[in-house]
């Protein structure tokens, strides 16, 4: 594993001394006629790397890094510094978050501005028997839209990430200067709600390399079954966390499982928690009845409400429904309003449960200790810290206050502008390749973007890139590497998308 103590020289004054070339700086705004011809040497760079760039994603999924497990903590971390440290960042160092730690560097292309590129290096767990393959093979197989790799982590995110990599191991190829600077942090725990992520900026290299960012993004694969792309605009926070239940915290039930015959005399610690749960919502689960909950939650703006509309009017209902195995939304809504409940709703989701025997047939124990894995998503302008306690007078006041209430992660929601300069270069990427780009409010799902889009750096952030892929966090995940699909990138039209983006963050 790194050392987390090297500290390197700040890159600040390579940068500010490259700025301070006239010549340099004006490479960088190339003509349009300039640009044509470097991108054709780095598509065919991009082309003849295609093997490797492959062998790259596999050979990742096969190590995975799971923060839940502290599985392959010190190799991951040692992996995601060396792929930075080969496509081309230098100063690259593990970072102390107090976690699992983060993977810094940077990237100077003596550009007047910078792009900060967040990744994610852990993924989540996986159960090898729900798998057509080994999820750590990284098989390469036939999907209905072309050639696929099928394995945990291959769409989220080391495929996206991977055609990331390509796309500067091709710009050094093809001999060719980045339109921009890069500055990288990546991260190990984000499958288990970023936990320390924030403390990476306790760092001050750190925090002064992502403040010359004009934004961040994360890589992802963003087309749709049909090809279109979402453009959000923002994402939901969230919290993570176990509530428990146990005879010895109550002071009634058993300490220690006891014969369920007992029942009758003794009190049940699984129940004791099933009745806290049953007051956390009503409507069946639907709405969150935690006082205070909905104190903060800032309701749709009459932009967010015009975005929703135009969306549902080319979404596929059915198409939707298909693909998440549903038939009905919630309370029978139509279309658009059950569109306008998923970006303007906070959630409280039982993830699983955990009490007493769990194997083949019965076991006939009453339990002394049941938990509960729940997952809450916050919209704007609600926050972790203020949700948090609310959560916990609430179970106080219904007479649960005995109920363990463990967080295990959680951030705010974020918001990024929809004229920043990372929003309308992906417009123009996407407009470009003449892909239907649809501009959303905020992801029902979560990422730490607030870190960047929060203080103390209040930049803009979000997910850009082409490609298709699904399975995230279950089995069978895929990324379509080679596409037959006219519609859907594949591995090196979507690097090409990371090539285009670069330049159109550059362009004045």
């Amino acid at each position: 594993m790194i050392d987390p103590n090297r500290r390197a020289v700040l890159a600040g004054a390579a940068a500010t001394a490259a700025l301070a070339q006239p010549a340099v700086a004006a490479a960088q705004r190339r003509s349009p006629r300039t640009r044509s011809t470097d991108r054709e040497a780095i598509a065919a760079a991009v082309n003849t790397g295609f093997d490797e760039s492959v062998a790259r994603i596999r050979r990742w999924i096969a190590l995975p890094t799971i923060a839940a497990e502290q599985l392959n903590v010190p190799q991951g971390v040692e992996h995601m510094a060396r792929l930075a440290t080969e496509a081309g960042f230098t100063n690259v160092r593990a970072v102390p978050t107090g976690g699992v730690p983060a993977v810094f560097g940077t990237l100077d292309a003596g550009a007047p501005r910078t792009l900060g590129v967040y990744f994610m290096y852990d993924v989540k767990q996986y159960d090898p028997s729900e798998w057509t393959s080994p999820p750590l093979e990284g098989q390469i197989f036939d999907h209905e839209f072309g050639r696929a790799i099928r394995g945990r982590g291959a769409v989220n995110q080391k495929g996206p990430e991977g055609a990331f990599l390509a796309a500067l191991h091709a710009f050094r190829a093809a001999g060719k200067r980045l339109p921009v600077n890069l500055v990288l942090l990546a991260e190990g725990e984000e499958e288990i709600g970023s936990p320390h992520f924030r403390n990476a900026f306790n760092d001050p290299e750190v925090l002064a390399a992502m403040r010359r960012a004009e934004g961040v993004i994360i890589p992802s694969a963003s087309q749709d079954r049909d090809g279109g792309v979402t453009i959000n605009l923002g994402a939901k926070g969230i919290i993570e966390l176990e509530l428990v239940a146990s005879g010895e915290r109550w002071g009634r039930g058993p300490r220690n499982d006891i014969h369920s015959s007992l029942k009758a005399q003794v009190d049940s610690p699984v129940w004791h928690l099933v009745n806290a749960l049953g007051t956390l919502t009503r409507d069946g689960g639907n709405t969150p009845a935690i006082e205070g909950w909905f104190e903060r939650v800032r309701p749709l703006t009459p932009r967010e409400r015009e975005l929703i509309a135009a969306a549902a009017a080319v979404r596929s209902e059915e198409q939707a429904k298909r693909g998440l195995g549903v038939q009905r939304w919630i309370d029978d809504l139509p279309w658009q309003a059950s569109l306008e409940r998923l970006v303007s709703q906070p959630t409280v989701n039982i993830e699983g449960l955990v009490a007493g025997y769990t194997g083949p047939g019965g076991k006939t124990v009453l339990p002394a200790r049941g938990v509960a894995k729940l997952d809450l998503r916050l919209v704007p302008n609600m926050t972790v810290e203020d949700s948090l306690a609310k959560l916990r007078r609430h179970l106080a006041a219904q007479g649960f206050g005995d109920v363990e209430i463990n967080m295990t992660g959680g951030y705010d929601p974020n918001e990024t502008a929809e004229n920043s300069r990372v929003i309308r270069a992906q417009q123009a990427v996407f407009a470009r390749s003449n892909i239907p780009a649809t501009l959303w409010p905020r992801s029902a799902g979560s990422w730490p973007g607030v870190v960047f889009t929060g203080a103390p750096l209040n930049k803009p952030a979000g997910q850009f890139g082409l490609g298709h892929g699904s399975g995230a966090h279950a089995p069978n995940e895929y990324f379509i590497i080679e596409s037959r699909n006219p519609r859907i990138a594949g591995l090196r039209e979507a690097t090409m998308g990371y090539v285009d983006f670069f330049y159109e963050m550059a362009a004045a």
